[in-house]
């Protein structure tokens, strides 16, 4: 399999080797827009129900960048990222399924469904940093913005999955059984073990991932990096920016299907087929994104993207109307696909080619740390004021501070290249 050229990107492969992370977004979005309603069965306090929410994000701080550092020093028959995939992957989409059955009331166990989270939590700590690196593994820089595209242009096929499909079988099975909740988390793991088999049978890690294998690797901790005061200085700023933003977008994440179940009055299908709207323009977009941050520059196409969400968001402060909402979220997608296309590409510029998991571990370190404190600190402010309504301020709040903070990033750009997105588009479609 030979993706790594330096001029043309290979999408077929690219596309393959995706599947990984549309099972990751699929897994977690059904997971953020269910469990809390499924806490809030046991737990009445926001506060609290954001606590057990962080579990995943105390994890992804904690394993992730271990992972990513131990994946760069794997060698195995399979390459460096797949052990961890194959191990990690099934054993997440048994767990999953288990989850739903947890409020069933012959189980109604809060120890037992914190349990199965913590299980599932703690296993897709483990291989999402290594299903990440697949593609600037494989790739080179240049390309690694409409790369990221065609990623998260399968990340957000992941998540209308899970809003859409999942918000229609939600209905259909509670109109069945009075609960809906088992057929969206079956669905998600069924889908997750098929993306396994695709992985299986189509991705390999070719040679040149390994073209630094006879030297030995240098011993590097978290944040002893080798870069100039200038480069360490621009990646900072740059994790902060990743900080902030993860901040807002979480907590929207997190809390809409509440936001949308007690503030605009939907049922618990629809608030989900509502948040379907913000993937499927985030899909639509994700490689013309990707495109724009190769050609304009990844920093100033990130800025634009936070720019819009600012004032997308800002008459959902004042207006709680459904069809208000889903305008905004519709166009709110495209702003998104900006900001977050664009971000992993400038931390990995950064990065060398043994040292590519690590660098996404420290990525991944910032965005969980900010879902660690999010959905607690929004969760207490709402406890204090009494409503929903507080969400998209405090999402604005969190955008407006990672625009400043980008500001003053410096590093992160690589070489303009001259791949069309018309190109990338038609190659995806042969």
């Amino acid at each position: 399999m030979e993706i790594l050229k330096e001029n043309k990107l290979n999408v077929k492969t690219t596309l393959l080797l995706s599947f990984g992370f549309f099972a990751s977004t699929l897994a977690w979005s059904v997971y953020n827009a269910y469990v809390p309603l499924i806490l809030n069965g046991f737990i009445s306090s926001t506060m609290l129900v954001g606590l057990i929410m962080v579990i995943d994000n105390v994890f992804g701080v904690i394993f992730q960048p271990l992972f990513g550092k131990l994946s760069d020093n794997t060698r195995t028959r399979f390459g460096r990222r797949m052990p961890y995939i194959f191990i990690g992957l099934p054993i997440c989409a048994v767990a999953f399924a288990v989850i739903p059955y947890m409020n069933i009331p012959h189980m109604n166990s809060l120890i037992g469904l914190i349990a199965v989270i913590i299980v599932f939590t703690f296993v897709m700590s483990a291989w999402r940093t290594p299903v990440v690196s697949l593609m600037p593994d494989l790739t080179p820089g240049p390309l690694r913005s409409q790369a990221n595209g065609i990623v998260n242009l399968m990340g957000g096929l992941g998540g209308v999955f899970a809003f859409l499909v999942g918000g229609i079988l939600f209905n259909f099975w509670e109109s069945r059984t009075g609960d809906g909740y088992p057929l969206p988390f079956m669905f998600t793991s069924v889908m997750m073990l098929l993306a396994l088999v695709v992985l299986a049978l189509f991705v390999r890690e070719p040679k040149q991932a390994y073209i630094h294998d006879n030297k030995p690797e240098e011993k590097v901790k978290l944040f002893q990096l080798q870069l100039n005061k200038d480069e360490k200085k621009s990646l900072f700023l740059i994790l902060a920016g990743i900080f902030f933003w993860f901040t807002g977008y979480n907590a929207i994440e997190t809390f809409f299907t509440l936001y949308a179940t007690n503030t605009l009055f939907m049922t618990e299908g629809n608030a989900s087929i509502t948040l379907a709207i913000f993937s499927l323009t985030f899909l639509v977009f994700a490689v013309p994104a990707g495109f724009i941050g190769a050609k304009i520059g990844r920093k100033k196409a990130i800025m634009i993207g936070l720019a819009g969400l600012v004032i997308l968001f800002m008459p959902l402060i004042f207006i709680a109307n459904e069809w208000v909402t889903r305008i905004v979220l519709f166009l709110g997608g495209f702003s998104w696909a900006m900001v977050n296309i664009n971000s992993l590409p400038m931390v990995v510029r950064l990065s060398g080619a043994n040292k590519i998991g690590t660098f996404i571990g420290y990525y991944y370190f910032f965005s969980f740390l900010s879902q660690i404190i999010s959905p607690v600190l929004f969760g207490l402010i709402r406890d204090l004021v009494g409503h929903y309504r507080v969400l998209f301020l405090y999402a604005n709040i969190a955008f407006v501070l990672a625009i400043v903070v980008l500001v003053f990033v410096r590093h992160g750009e690589d070489e303009p290249d001259t791949t069309s997105a018309v190109q990338v588009l038609d190659e995806m479609g042969d």
